[in-house]
């Protein structure tokens, strides 16, 4: 069986890639997620709010009470002579790098153009294959249309593609007016591939406290759905590889993502939930189900089921919405009628 594909211009052993998390912090955790199968990596992510404000602390620091000596000022090296955390990042790509063979994807997030483009040069430079940028914006502004908030994502897309020559991914949300509108943009901009999607962060509260908390939870098998059907409807309708993620557990998540058409399946969660010898299980799965099903290859069965090449073709669209809401789980009506 051969399980080869192809993502970001890289030749990969298999579509099992590691998103973005705390697991990649570790060289060791790297190490052991080639040693298990994984393909490439992407590493944890920096944010463009850390850029800044290193970048804020050094200029406060250096030039702090020297407006009552202005000759002091000439006795400091200039800011970009410094050190800073950012450089921690740029030195475990580095590392990475020397520890293993399988690519090594950077993670930029951020919501405007801040520091993006100068950092993005220096990941380059640091020998990463590729930049994942993560644009996390949650417009709260009520006079800003969304089409500006829309433009100025294409606009940090061409601005980083424009700095650097190493392929660039963008990890989108799904909450546009028009979905498909979109990733044509982001095509047409240069993006070498979409990820999707980006999980948005959903506070909650704390009725103790009365403190608004973060609440993280680990994806489940239902977010799966969201990927699936866009990548089934965006497959061969623009230029860009496609890399799954969220709600990717099983080899049957994998398998189904890239008979939609996906390149790549990333996972997270599951890593933090099952360990990184998961990744061995599902690719034992995969080969299973292969061998079972008399397919030869990932390329034979990628897009298979996409809507392209569906016979009917509203199958992702408004006739199997009102198709599944008419019909009612078994299971639950039989639940129903015992309550009742």
């Amino acid at each position: 069986m051969d399980l080869k594909t192809t993502y970001l211009g890289k030749d990969l052993r298999t579509p099992l890639v590691a998103s973005a998390s705390p697991v990649s912090e570790s060289i060791e955790n790297i190490k052991r997620l080639e040693d298990a199968g994984i393909s490439a990596v992407v590493l944890y992510s920096l944010f463009e709010e850390q850029i800044e404000q290193e970048e804020f602390e050094l200029h406060y620091h250096l030039e702090h009470g020297t407006e009552s000596f202005a000759e002091a000022l000439s006795y400091f090296p200039e800011p970009d002579d410094f050190k800073t955390g950012t450089e921690g990042y740029l030195e475990h790509i580095h590392y990475a790098k020397d520890a293993v063979d399988i690519p090594i994807i950077a993670s930029l997030n951020g919501n405007s153009l801040g520091g993006w483009t100068d950092f993005a040069t220096q990941i380059e430079q640091a020998g990463a294959d590729a930049i994942e940028l993560n644009i996390y914006d949650i417009p709260t502004d009520m006079d800003r249309i969304g089409a500006d908030v829309e433009d100025s994502y294409v606009k940090i897309v061409k601005s980083v593609k424009n700095a650097v020559n190493i392929p660039v991914a963008v990890k989108l949300s799904p909450y546009y007016s028009n979905m498909a509108n979109m990733a044509k943009q982001y095509d047409e901009a240069g993006a070498d591939a979409l990820v999707l999607f980006n999980r948005f962060y959903q506070p909650d509260i704390n009725l103790e406290t009365l403190e608004v908390t973060p609440n993280v939870r680990l994806s489940s098998a239902q977010a799966l759905r969201l990927p699936l059907r866009w990548i089934g409807i965006l497959y061969g309708r623009i230029e860009a590889d496609f890399a799954a993620t969220s709600g990717v557990h099983t080899a049957e998540d994998v398998i189904k993502l890239l008979m939609v058409g996906a390149n790549v399946t990333m996972m997270a969660s599951a890593l933090l939930r099952h360990g990184i010898d998961h990744v061995r299980e599902i690719e034992q799965g995969m080969l299973r189900w292969m061998e079972e099903n008399e397919y030869e290859s990932v390329e034979l069965m990628q897009g298979s089921m996409s809507q392209k090449n569906m016979r009917n073709a509203t199958a992702f669209e408004r006739s199997q919405y009102m198709r599944a809401i008419s019909t009612i789980p078994e299971e639950a009506l039989a639940s129903f009628k015992f309550r009742s």
